[in-house]
């Protein structure tokens, strides 16, 4: 039987012409599993594009000539019959088909390759705290945080190698980038710039002076990326088409490749009513704790390392005593690797304001760290699930997650010592609620770059994003690059809700008692995975995905 939710939003969805209703089925029909995981390693060599001088080919040429092997690839999954596979084999072939869909779009409407200059970014000096990059990246990039300095042979050896594509990929950029996206194009050479300063960097790193080989290869990137810019910048005066991808393929690419059930207009309504809730309720909070102390924040570097210290070790002890969840060995390292340090008040943005009044917030949106240490430490058990989703497919579920316990853990009882600091978390999901409709606007090219972060900036509470402006840009740009995050934090948190209600009603409809530990326990071991998929196994509520690919 089909099980459907009262909790999730009412939304026109469409069925597109990749689901297996749509779309004639091949004579073969297989129906074990194996041969899905199997397919799914196929899948992956192939997403891995051929190199074109050392380098990922992005040109026209290649991509006409791969795409009969793409939908020979398609084809093969939609003659996978599921239909008496357990619910978690059947979680594993939608991953795979939203991952499909994925390039697919790219091919047909986003085209990273030839619209966005920030893909050719290749250096990564810290790693993401989500399962991927955010946003859409190369196939080539070098990501330096997971490099000791001094190198040993071998890692110098490997470093060598892997800069040694920059220059090649510079060239092809040229040819490739023929879009006319103009926000695009000019926030891109800001990236493609950092990228000079970040092999400048390299330069000082311990070690590195010394190896004559390494420093020719640095030398080469940092004047291929400078040129590489500086022909940008030239194109640049070109450049007058708009940036968003429009409603319908940004409801298309929401349902069918980040498996979110919702459409454009879903979003715009569910993050105008999260921005006006969290509006409200920071004043009725404001107006519960009048006369208690206000917040103070640290003042110096040793206010703020006695103000982190004591933040951990509640939130450690909340999680474990409280019974929220299951606290791993590994969880307690991963959160100490991103206390933070103090910054002056004058050079803090958003995140490190209310880091400086009381960081537990921010330590619970730090859930992002449990995860990847999970990742780590317990790899999954299926192989479709173990590796980062492709296409930031995983944002609704590791967003969505971290933006939710940050409310979640506020009512579950982390700040009885002190109610002043609930209003910090109204204030983030203000803030997230604001960005994210900027973005939706952006998308649909009813506002420019510039106007969406007005409305990230003039309604986020007491103007705490308007003290420094790298973030509000690096945001908005990341938002147009990558369709559906700058909404994921919010729409993800939904959906979340919506599976801790379905889950409830389920435990209560069985005489059963519901516990927060076994929840999130649940919703641990299945993976970074889309929320919808999750709430499927979890609940069986599975209506979501039915509307949307009828598998």
């Amino acid at each position: 039987m089909r099980k459907s939710s009262i909790f999730v939003l009412c939304a026109s969805l469409a069925i597109t012409a990749c689901t297996p209703e749509n779309k004639q089925q091949p004579a073969v029909v297989v129906s074990d599993y194996p041969s899905l995981v199997s397919l799914f390693k196929e899948w992956r060599t192939f997403e891995n594009p051929p190199k074109r001088d050392g380098a990922p080919d992005y040109t026209a040429a290649t991509f006409e000539r791969r795409l009969p092997e793409f939908k020979e690839l398609q084809e093969r999954l939609l003659s996978i019959d599921t239909a008496n596979w357990p619910v978690e084999q059947r979680v594993d072939w939608h991953i795979v088909w939203a991952e499909m869909n994925g390039w697919d779009f790219n091919y047909r409407i986003l085209k990273p390759w030839e619209r966005d200059p920030a893909y050719y970014k290749t250096i990564w000096m810290e790693r993401s705290d989500v399962p991927a990059h955010e946003g859409s990246t190369h196939h080539g990039i070098i990501d330096l945080w997971t490099y000791q300095f001094p190198l040993n042979t071998e890692s110098e050896m490997k470093l060598i190698g892997e800069l040694n594509t920059i220059v090649p990929l510079n060239e092809q950029a040229r040819l490739n980038l023929t879009g006319n996206a103009k926000e695009l194009w000019i926030a891109g050479i800001r990236d493609i710039k950092t990228q000079s300063a970040d092999l400048r960097a390299l330069l000082e790193m311990p070690g590195v002076s010394g190896q004559a080989g390494l420093v020719a290869s640095i030398n080469s990137a940092i004047t291929s990326t400078n040129e590489l810019a500086t022909w940008l910048e030239a194109e640049s005066g070109s450049k007058t088409g708009p940036s968003g991808i429009g409603k319908e393929n940004y409801t298309w690419y929401l349902q069918n490749v980040h498996l979110v059930p919702l459409t454009w207009e879903d979003e715009v309504m569910l993050l105008k009513r999260e921005l006006t809730r969290a509006w409200s309720a920071l004043k009725l909070e404001e107006h519960n704790n009048r006369k208690l102390p206000e917040l103070k924040a640290a003042s110096t570097p040793e206010e703020f390392n006695t103000l982190a210290e004591r933040s951990a070790k509640s939130f450690l002890t909340f999680l474990e005593n409280d019974e929220i969840l299951t606290v791993k060995d590994y969880f307690e390292p991963a959160l100490r690797e991103h206390l933070g340090r103090f910054v002056p008040a004058e050079k803090r943005n958003f995140f490190l304001i209310g880091m400086h009044y009381d960081p537990r917030p921010l330590y619970s949106h730090f859930y992002h760290w449990f995860e990847l240490a999970r990742m780590d430490n317990e790899p999954h058990p299926s192989e479709i699930r173990r590796e980062p989703l492709l296409y930031n497919i995983f944002d609704s579920r590791n967003e969505g997650t971290a933006t939710a316990v940050e409310e979640m853990f506020m009512q579950a009882g982390l700040y009885k010592d002190d109610p002043r600091v609930r209003e910090i978390v109204y204030i983030m999901i203000a803030q997230r609620a604001a960005r994210g409709l900027g973005s939706l606007y952006a998308h649909a090219n009813e506002l420019t770059m510039e106007e969406a972060g007005k409305i990230h900036s003039e309604y986020t509470p007491r103007g705490w994003m308007k003290t420094e402006k790298e973030l509000l840009l690096f945001e908005q740009h990341l938002y147009l690059r990558q369709p559906g995050y700058g909404s994921s934090y919010i729409t993800g948190k939904y959906l979340l809700e919506v599976v801790m209600a379905d889950y409830a009603k389920m435990k209560e409809s069985r005489n059963e008692e519901f516990k927060l530990k076994d929840f999130f326990d649940q919703l641990n071991a299945i993976g970074c995975i889309p929320v919808s998929l999750s709430g499927w196994q979890m609940t069986g509520n599975n209506s979501g995905i039915l509307a949307i690919g009828k598998k």
